[in-house]
Formats: structure tokens, sequence, C-alpha cells
């Protein structure tokens, strides 16, 4: 077996496109493609092709030096068939994303979950490193989660198992990309925290953010870190809610499934430790007494490659 692998995280604001040595787990060179604004089922296979065709261009590797392409896609995944079901965050529904990259590049395609693959990077690499009994929970865009038991990714009848970002904290709340009403992602992602912001400014608040802000351009975490390190009312305000629904979050996750870990990860959870610290200390003294002596909290270590690295172990 060759010892290169393509990995691929199919975010909802980014696609990570890397050459891993699955011996090491070191990521040899990678390529990164903007997702936001190109949605839809035919752009993601234009850029996910091109991005593999650059990094392999780059990296002066041949197809025929790569053992598989893996991955990882933000959405409800078929494994066996490889086909992402739905991904709400990329518009893409219905997709065989093994079709399409196997007819370019005539190599092996397994496909997983975005979180699935980062729990598989951090559980081979990273943080969850010796531990076989973990969650791993991911915020950025939206809200995805991987359960890890005896050392394996919990699917679920379905293959769907994990979707905690639509577990339904409000029934009659705010509507969520899925189109469902009340899912914790509407409340607990950097996209929910956007539109809070996005919607007291509208009403004439101030905020420091507006100082980073460009046309046409997304909230960025990076935006919001440096806005609470100016203190900032508005954007502190809104994020402390996110922090509100997401520990009520992971207190329902440690009171039915009892981890022994939960592993935090993605860009807001990265760029904003106010965001990360706010909520593991909620979520301690949310959950009930006796799991909460034993719950431990780590942030992801692989931060943009957990996935990439995961995803070249997809088989």
């Amino acid at each position: 077996m060759k010892k290169f692998s393509i990995g691929i995280d199919l975010g909802g604001t980014k696609i990570l496109i890397a050459l891993v040595n699955k011996e090491t787990g070191d990521v040899i060179h990678y390529v990164k493609k903007k997702t936001k604004k190109d949605k839809g089922p035919q752009n993601i296979i234009r850029k996910m092709v091109s991005g593999i065709e650059e990094l392999l261009e780059e990296s002066k590797f041949k197809p025929e030096d790569i053992d598989s392409i893996g991955v990882g896609a933000a959405g409800q995944v078929d494994r066996e068939n490889g086909i992402i079901i739905g991904a709400p965050n990329l518009d893409c529904y219905d997709l065989n994303i093994r079709e399409h990259l196997t007819s370019h590049f005539n190599l092996p395609v397994y496909l997983g979950n975005d979180v699935e693959i980062a729990a598989m990077g951090e559980m081979k690499f990273g943080a969850a490193k010796g531990c076989d009994d973990f969650v791993c929970v991911f915020v950025g865009t939206g809200v995805g989660s991987s359960i890890v038991k005896d050392g394996k990714i919990i699917h679920g009848a379905t293959g769907t198992a994990g979707e905690i970002g639509h577990m339904i904290v409000d029934l009659n709340g705010r509507q969520c990309a899925c189109g469902a009403h009340g899912c914790l992602e509407a409340y607990a992602s950097r996209s929910a925290i956007e539109k809070r912001i996005e919607g007291a400014l509208r009403k004439g608040r101030h905020s420091a953010i507006l100082d980073y802000i460009e046309t046409g351009k997304s909230i960025s975490s990076s935006m919001i870190q440096k806005s609470i390190e100016r203190e900032d009312e508005l954007v502190i305000q809104c994020v402390n809610e996110a922090a509100e629904y997401l520990s009520g979050g992971l207190a329902s996750i440690i009171n039915f499934i009892n981890p022994k870990l939960i592993i935090l990860g993605g860009g807001l959870i990265e760029a904003v430790d106010y965001f990360y610290k706010t909520t593991i200390k909620k979520a301690r003294a949310k959950c009930l007494p006796v799991p909460a002596t034993k719950i431990e909290f780590k942030k992801a270590q692989l931060g943009d490659y957990s996935g990439v690295i995961g995803a070249a172990f997809l088989e």
C-alpha cells in the first residue's frame, strides 16, 4: 500500500485539500479553496477537481503515487456509495462524490462526515490519542459532532449519528439551514453569532466589529475575537448567548452518552478562547453532578489539519 493519500475537508466556507503521509500524519502540501459564494454541486465538484490538480502539480506527485482520496463533507453522507445525501450549508443534495472524483483521477475515493474525519485525525495524532471513548464537537459555519466508542466511530442505523447541531433546543425557535426550527446550530454556530450581530447593527447598535467588517464578506471568527479583545458589549453579548446554548447541548451529551472526553474544535473554538472557556464552564455546571466529576474537555490539537489527516485514513 502506498503511504500517501489525499485528504479533503469539505466545509461550509472552505475546501482544504492536503497530501498526507499516513505513516506519520504529516501534511506534505495543501491547497485551500473558498466555498462561501460558490455553493451547489457543480461548483463544489469543479473546485475539488481543480484543487486536487493544483495540489498534485505543486507537490510534484502523480495520481499513481497516491493510495486513495478521502473526503469529509459537512452534512449527511452515504459512505457505502460515496454520496453526499444532504449538506445544507453547501447547498448539495444527492451528490455522488465518488463517481465524479474517480472518473477524473482513477483512484479509490472514500467519503465520511466532516467531524467524523476530524475525530479520526485527533484520535490518531491529536488530542484524543490514547483515548477510545470521546465525543468530538466542531463549531464553525455549523455545529457538528462525532461519537467514538471503543475506538470506533458510531455511525447509527442510517449512518447519520452525531448530528448535535440539529438537536432541538427551542421547539418554536429560529429556522435552521436544514429547514427545521430551533436547532442548536441556529443558536451556537459562528453563522448564528454573525446573524445576531448583523441584526443588532441594523437596529442601530454600535460595535467595534464595524472596524473589521468588509462589504460582501462574512463576519469571521477572527473579527469576533478582535472585538472581544476590545471588550465590545454587543459581540460579547452574542458570544455569551451562543455559549449558553452550546453548553446546554454539551451537558445533554454528557448526561446521555457519559463520555470520558469532549474535544472541541472548529474555527470559532480555535479563534475565540473566551467562547471555549465560557462554554466548558457552563457545560460542567449544567450537567449532572456525577458525570461532571469525570468529564474532560480538550481543544482539538491538529487545527485545520484534523479533518484532512482523518480523511486520508478513510477506507
